[in-house]
């Protein structure tokens, strides 16, 4: 019984880091705030234009790899940060190939979003 315990000790404080790590997100990083509004925006388009089950999966999938990915980049940069203060050619590798990553997923996520919504809009209009 008490290993149990133990084991949910351990469960609920890995999801207070992780919610932890997700506020200092949200609060510091100006990229991760607009990728929330933008997630927020999805959203409410998805609702607006009653997109498919599928559409909606794709969408909610990509906003939150987009979040995830973000997240991570801020962790390598906060290392990178943590071992050397000084200007070196493999810290800006780490950081420089960490957010090139997110912003290749932004791109590739924006190209799907124009696929789903676009005809909607013109639909629309």
């Amino acid at each position: 019984m008490e290993q149990k315990k133990k084991q949910n000790h351990k469960l609920y404080g890995g999801f207070q880091y992780a919610f932890a790590g997700i506020v200092t997100g949200l609060k510091q990083e100006q990229n991760m705030k607009m990728h929330a509004v933008m997630t927020a925006l999805v959203v409410i388009a998805g609702f607006f234009f009653h997109i498919s089950m599928t559409e909606w999966c794709i969408c909610l999938l990509l906003c939150g790899l987009i979040m995830a990915l973000e997240l991570v980049n801020t962790a390598v940069e906060a290392v990178v940060d943590l071992v050397t203060e000084e200007r070196k050619p493999l810290a800006k590798i780490a950081k420089d190939t960490a957010a090139g990553a997110v912003f290749i997923l932004a791109i590739f996520s924006a190209v799907i979003g124009c696929i789903i919504f676009l005809p909607k809009v013109i639909a629309w209009i």
